[in-house]
């Protein structure tokens, strides 16, 4: 069997003869073996990613391959550095991030430091900076930030609703909305609720519980159960949003193509004087019973010449959960477009 191990070594034979060689010396050695990662995990991914060979020692770093793809990781390296210095921390999710944003600094602004042409970020006094990890997040944030409405479309893994909530909780923080609504379609209980044991809160808590981790990961436990309390906060199933008109609020409706047609209608006419919606879902994983049109694909269809409105595809190269998330979603991705074209559809 195949080892990482071994796959490093074939790498650092292919890189015997490299085009260029950097070796980056780090002045904190608990820092520099952060940044490399647990049994250098983080160097691994770097040379799996940009296709170069690393050979760590201590506090010492030295990269060999293309000229390019070399002067790649180190800025990669430096800037995760930079957030360890910081006192953040690096998730494997980070790296990927660094490596986007080293290229995207590299393209925009050829001779550039590591601090210029730096991804989109959002603050929350509970999280602090979080900085998007690849050009679709970085295009979501700034979305979020100019339009009134933003159509977030993708597979799971990907960062959707998770900085959809981030936004929505800095959005608060900064007095520019006053409440959150954060709702999904109930689709697995027919939206038919009141058959359910339990007061309300118990009835839609298991379909919620992703958008309540997300708060949770942006506020703390204490000032979310204080906004439920008092309303500044609601988190509710997308039938509850029908008669209302929704101001000064950041309404997320999440994954949205499990609403139908009549609902999408309803939600975004809710729009208020100073609101903003964020709809997040992706289309190919509607549970919605067979020939029923999914509202999140007419929504995004309709309005698509709405220059008001924003939208943001996302593809399973985004994925930021975890490398395997990403290759899953591709395999399925593949075997849907397969099907696709055994059935002759366009």
């Amino acid at each position: 069997m195949t080892t990482i191990d071994d796959v490093r070594l074939a790498r650092r034979d292919e890189a015997a003869e490299p085009d260029a060689e950097i070796t980056l010396a780090f002045e904190n050695n608990k820092y520099a073996s952060l940044v490399f990662g647990h049994y250098d995990q983080n160097l691994a991914k770097i040379e799996r990613r940009l296709k170069i060979a690393s050979f760590a020692n201590g506090n010492h770093v030295t990269l060999k391959g293309k000229s390019e793809a070399c002067e790649h990781a180190r800025r990669v390296l430096e800037a995760l550095y930079e957030r360890i210095s910081k006192g953040q921390t690096i998730a494997i999710g980070d790296v990927d991030g660094a490596i986007e944003e080293a290229a995207r600094q590299r393209s925009l602004f050829p001779d550039a430091e590591p601090a210029r042409g730096a991804f989109e970020q959002l603050i929350t006094r509970k999280r602090g900076l979080v900085r998007a990890r690849n050009a679709a997040q970085d295009q979501y944030l700034r979305a979020l930030k100019r339009y009134e409405l933003v159509f977030g479309e993708g597979p799971a893994g990907t960062g959707k609703t998770w900085l959809a909530v981030g936004h929505a909780v800095q959005l608060m923080e900064q007095g520019a909305v006053e409440r959150l609504i954060l709702s999904r379609p109930a689709v697995e209980a027919g939206e038919r609720l009141g058959f359910l044991p339990g007061d309300m809160r118990e009835k839609v808590d298991p379909y919620l519980r992703p958008i309540y981790d997300a708060l949770h990961d942006f506020m703390d436990s204490r000032m979310v159960e204080r906004g439920m309390q008092t309303g500044l906060i609601e988190v509710a199933p997308l039938a509850f949003m029908r008669g209302r008109t929704l101001t000064r609020a950041c309404v997320l409706l999440d994954e949205a193509q499990n609403a139908t047609s009549m609902q999408m209608k309803m939600f975004l006419t809710r729009l208020g004087e100073g609101s903003r919606m964020i709809v997040t879902g992706d289309p190919s994983q509607t549970d919605l019973p067979p020939g029923q049109t999914s509202g999140l694909s007419e929504a995004v269809s309709l309005l698509s010449e709405i220059d008001t409105v924003g939208r943001v595809r996302f593809s399973e190269a985004d994925v930021v959960r975890h490398d395997l998330v990403r290759q899953i979603v591709g395999a399925y991705d593949r075997a849907a477009r397969a099907k696709t074209k055994l059935r002759g559809d366009p």
